[in-house]
């Protein structure tokens, strides 16, 4: 195993190819704490909308609390906001992921990708996605409890969970639901009672035109609520409270977050202890992440080389490995629907599923042929079904029909990538070198020297070696 490699994939998004370089012996801790000061300032903020009416003013009347325009006008201008607001949203989506390959704070983009998918969200206002990310990206490393506070009273959140409507008259039950389902306690740790008090409790929470957090008091029911066996004229602030008193929230993200970092099949020993301590924490992200990361057994052959790599994950870290100028970026949106994944555009409420649900044949295939693509400026071929339920909703926001194909042109700078430390163990095809890039398998060096030619130059022979290794199937495990 090659623990720096190991590290590097689980705490961020793989290495440059500076990175490489490193041969010395590991120390964990070590590598953690230059991570977390890489991570420690606060990240600059990601603009794509202004505010909220250049965000969107689209389907308001879902929203409430918004003048409309008239009526004749209204139509019109929804349309065009909604083309605005789609647009900006995949200016968002590009812009992160340029994060993601750029930053330093390999950390905390990390950590934010894991609660982006926690805090699953769709929200059409491009402003109240900008608005929600940065509650991510600012809290990623922070305290739980502060995040899901600050996610709870975002107008993203609070629009896509229909709480907007939740009043003491009509209760609406959504956003509790997911509060307890998925966001702090899972599934089955709640009754339907409990659901149904603690929509009462959260009546009231809205938000106003300008995307900030509103407590409408006429709207709130401040009856006796009964949650989990307490009982009393709870807020929604108190339901919170409430939620992570309770052990098991502790322990629903440990799973999840173990899951995410270390294995998709979790060790339940292991579990409890990282969940017992998190709890103990206060919910301290940053003291889980460094139990997860430090822990001997994240070093065992059982957790090396056996989580697929998401498609924003895979992506990110080839963009990292192989510096390139991508000339039609927008090209990285399709890639990322072909293959399942598009930020911002969740499949459901529960976010992605991970694991091998990321890979059949069809996505394999697109993964393995990439470095053709990449060197060639090949066409990229799809064949994903094209009803709405294989695009996972997003015909309905605008995203259209996949095409069968379509260009992504890179262009990668071999020259700095064959001066890197990278080139020589790719032209020497050094195993215990090799494994700085993927889990390598026994017999893929052997695999390796039989698909190249006898007497290609050492650069030659670096560049092809790197794109065989990419196509391989070990590649899209870390």
């Amino acid at each position: 195993m090659n623990k720096f490699n190991h590290f590097y994939w689980r705490a961020g998004f793989g290495p440059t190819p500076a990175m490489l370089a490193n041969t010395g012996s590991f120390d964990a801790n070590t590598y953690f704490d230059a991570f977390l000061t890489a991570s420690a300032r606060q990240p600059f903020p990601i603009k794509v909308a202004g505010n909220a009416v250049d965000g969107l003013f689209n389907g308001v009347s879902q929203f409430g609390q918004i003048n409309t325009p008239p009526k004749e006008a209204m139509a019109t201008q929804r349309q065009q906001r909604q083309q605005q607001s789609r647009a900006a949203i995949r200016s968002l989506n590009l812009l992160w992921l340029d994060e993601m390959v750029q930053s330093e704070a390999q950390l905390r983009e990390k950590a934010a990708l894991f609660w982006h998918g926690h805090f699953a969200c769709r929200n059409l206002n491009s402003f109240f996605q900008q608005q929600l990310l940065q509650v991510i990206r600012d809290g990623a490393l922070g305290n739980f409890a502060d995040l899901l506070r600050a996610v709870s009273q975002s107008a993203a959140m609070l629009a896509f969970l229909n709480n907007q409507q939740n009043r003491k008259a009509q209760p609406n039950e959504n956003f509790a639901r997911e509060v307890m389902e998925l966001f702090t306690l899972g599934r089955g740790h709640y009754s339907e009672t409990d659901v149904k008090e603690a929509a009462r409790a959260f009546t009231g929470w809205g938000f106003n035109g300008k995307g900030e957090f509103v407590f409408r008091r006429q709207q709130h029911d401040t009856g006796i609520k009964t949650i989990l066996g307490r009982k009393g004229n709870f807020t929604g602030d108190e339901v919170l409270s409430i939620l992570l008193e309770h052990p098991q929230t502790a322990q629903h993200l440990a799973q999840k977050l173990y899951r995410f970092y270390v294995n998709d099949t979790p060790d339940e020993q292991q579990v409890q202890w990282l969940a017992k301590r998190f709890f103990q924490s206060g919910y301290d992200i940053t003291s889980i992440l460094k139990d997860i990361l430090t822990a001997g057994w994240m070093y065992s052959d059982t957790n090396y080389g056996n989580r697929v790599k998401s498609p924003v994950e895979w992506w990110v870290g080839i963009r990292r490995l192989l510096p390139m100028d991508i000339e039609n970026p927008e090209a990285q949106l399709l890639l990322q629907r072909a293959l399942g994944q598009v930020l911002f555009y969740p499949p459901t409420v529960a976010g992605w599923s991970g694991g091998l649900a990321w890979i059949d044949a069809s996505s394999l295939l697109l993964r393995m042929r990439m470095p053709q693509v990449l060197t060639l400026n090949d066409a990229v071929y799809t064949s994903a079904r094209q009803d709405d339920d294989s695009l996972m909703g997003r015909m309905q926001m605008g995203a259209g029909r996949l095409p069968n194909r379509f260009l992504l042109k890179a262009k990668i700078d071999w020259e700095g990538l064959h001066q890197s430390p990278l080139a020589k163990a790719l032209s020497n095809l050094d195993t215990a070198a090799l494994q700085a890039l993927l889990p390598i398998r026994a017999g893929t060096t052997a695999l390796l020297k039989n698909q190249l030619q006898p007497g290609l130059p050492a650069a030659d022979k670096a560049r092809k070696s790197l794109m065989l290794l990419m196509a391989t199937p070990e590649y899209q495990l870390c």
